[in-house]
């Protein structure tokens, strides 16, 4: 530096105008009071990288074609994903399966797949919807803060990801296993005319002994896995990550009550939808457990492959750039081509929330997960533990000084 000499910045409050002299520019940087919704960025480096406005959250402007081509590939994909998916669900189950109806005592064996046929209390169709624009309507209205359309699209596309993949995995399971649903005897409607029984003691029957509606019975044979189930889950989950992630509700601070409330809501949601299917005798309660742990894992994937981490409140609100594909083979000019994992990189990128410090990026690190335990680059940040270490100024890689701060 040109001086020694320092100066105190002044103490003042957030909602009053702050002045400090940066080293390089001839005139001071006039820090302007925000509003609750306002998300501008008084440090045009600071800008150059942030995630608001109109730029991406990588330093370049966004460029609606250039997502195409990097995106292009993936959207074949799962176009190509949800083909196969629909094939696969319109056709008739694979298995043939043998099912006793009747013991010596003119018992029903299984009276758990006795139960009258009823329609679904929420069609497959309204959990599917659900599972998708539920998410989607809270990414367009955190854009009231995010102001970036790669936050919006690249949020989406994670859902998708993770729901097509889901779908096709159950419906494999639905077309290669299968599993008799809670009524499908009465949609069956068993003439023993039709057939003898197999078996010892001749106890068995296959689907030649029905009399039913021939679809019916096709899906009443299609009850593993659930796809009520799995689709909401796999959406749910994953907009219970995405709270978690811009609300900062499991954080180094206590946040409001109400950002708990909306966190879990997902969740409860996809349990009511779930559990509604032992309610409508559409499904056994283990097909709608195997459900919810497809859907989850698959929306764990989907945003760990989406955003930086998941658990570690640091970085799991962070977009992962993408570079590379098929139709653009060029990567990303700039140090933003990957996510570092560093304090100074997570800094340039705020969730929706403003409390703990997030809005003027005082926000630090914390307890580690699957993103970071400690790295060297951090070593001058960090002390034990992973919060702050010594001879770190939270002015240092913000626009906002550090109360007391000493400003060269």
């Amino acid at each position: 530096m040109a001086t020694n000499e320092t100066t105190m910045a002044p103490s003042a409050t957030r909602d009053t105008a702050r002045t400090a002299t940066v080293p390089g520019q001839q005139e001071p940087v006039v820090q302007e009071k925000r509003g609750m919704f306002s998300n501008k960025h008084t440090n045009k480096s600071m800008a150059a990288g942030g995630m608001s406005g109109p730029d991406g959250p990588y330093g370049h402007k966004f460029k609606f074609g250039q997502w195409i081509k990097l995106h292009l590939l993936d959207l074949l994909t799962m176009a190509a994903m949800g083909a196969i998916g629909l094939g696969v669900y319109e056709a008739d189950p694979a298995p043939t399966r043998n099912f006793p109806i009747y013991n010596n005592n003119s018992e029903v064996v299984y009276p758990q797949f006795a139960y009258p046929y009823r329609k679904n209390i929420i069609p497959i169709y309204a959990a599917a919807l659900i599972a998708f624009f539920v998410p989607f309507v809270f990414f367009v209205l955190f854009q009231i803060r995010h102001r970036s359309p790669e936050m919006l699209l690249g949020s989406t596309m994670g859902l998708l990801e993770g729901l097509i993949t889901a779908a096709v995995f159950q419906v494999f399971n639905k077309w290669l296993i299968g599993g008799l649903r809670p009524h499908f005897l009465d949609v069956c409607k068993p003439d023993f005319s039709r057939q003898t029984g197999m078996g010892f003691e001749g106890y068995m029957y296959t689907r030649e002994v029905c009399t039913g509606d021939a679809n019916d019975i096709n899906d009443s044979l299609e009850s593993w896995m659930s796809g009520h189930s799995t689709a909401a889950f796999a959406g749910l989950i994953y907009l219970f990550f995405y709270f978690n992630a811009q609300l900062k509700v499991m954080s180094d601070h206590r946040g409001a009550y109400w950002k708990y409330v909306l966190t879990i809501a997902p969740v409860c949601g996809a349990v009511l939808i779930a559990a509604s299917l032992t309610v409508d005798e559409y499904h056994n309660w283990y097909d709608c457990v195997g459900g919810a742990l497809t859907g989850t894992f698959c929306a764990f994937i989907a945003y760990r492959k989406t955003f930086a981490a998941i658990w570690d409140f640091r970085f799991n609100h962070v977009l992962l750039p993408r570079s590379t594909s098929l139709f653009h083979r060029h990567a990303s000019e700039g140090a933003f081509s990957k996510f570092g994992y560093s304090v100074q990189e997570s800094m340039l990128h705020r969730p929706f929330t403003h409390e703990g410090g997030w809005r003027d990026h005082e926000a630090f690190a914390g307890a580690p997960s699957d993103a970071l335990g400690s790295r060297q680059s951090d070593a001058g940040l960090l002390g034990s533990g992973g919060h702050i270490g010594a001879g770190y100024s939270p002015g240092q890689y913000t626009n906002k000084p550090a109360q007391g701060a000493m400003m060269v």
